[in-house]
Parts: C-alpha cells; structure tokens; sequence
C-alpha cells in the first residue's frame, strides 16, 4: 500500500459548474445584459455565442494566450501604442 497519494490533475483550472470561469463569465455577461434590458432571448443567444467563440478561441490553450495575442495584434488597446513595438524593443513596451 503506498503511503503517499499524488493528484492526478494538478494544472486543471477551478470549474464553475461546467465552465471555467472565463467562460461562464462570457456566458454570463451577455445574458444578465439582456435581462436588465428586457431582451431576454438575445441575450441567451449573445452568451450561446459569446461562450462558443471563446471556447473556439482557446482551443485547449491558457487563457493568458488570447490575452498575449491581443497585445501583440491590437497594440492601440494596451498601452495606447500605435503600432506593435519592433522586437528588439519588447523589454522596454512592457
């Protein structure tokens, strides 16, 4: 009998129900959005949609991966950059 037990998923992200919470935040944004503005049904298909596109955009990968391709191919949205730093700059953009 071993005396030491090892879990077996360590890297596993916390779960919300069935969804990370990335996820569920995405679902859950669109449909409280449209309770309060009393569009019920575009608001289950916005969260429907918002839920699949984040899902397809992760794709088995971290979510610190869509967070690093923002930066690197929407420069004007971090940091107000105009353009996208060469790349021997990278230490001094960020």
């Amino acid at each position: 009998m071993n005396r030491y037990t090892v879990p077996a998923h360590l890297d596993d992200p916390e779960l919300i129900g069935f969804w990370t919470l990335d996820e569920f935040l995405a679902m859950i944004l669109p449909f409280a959005w449209g309770i309060l503005s009393q569009h019920i049904l575009i608001g289950i298909s916005a969260s429907v949609l918002a839920w699949w596109g984040l899902r397809k955009l992760k794709a088995g990968r971290a979510v610190s991966w869509i967070i690093h391709s923002a930066y690197w191919y929407l420069p004007g949205a971090f940091m107000g950059l105009k353009a996208t730093p060469p790349s021997h700059l990278r230490l001094m953009a960020g």
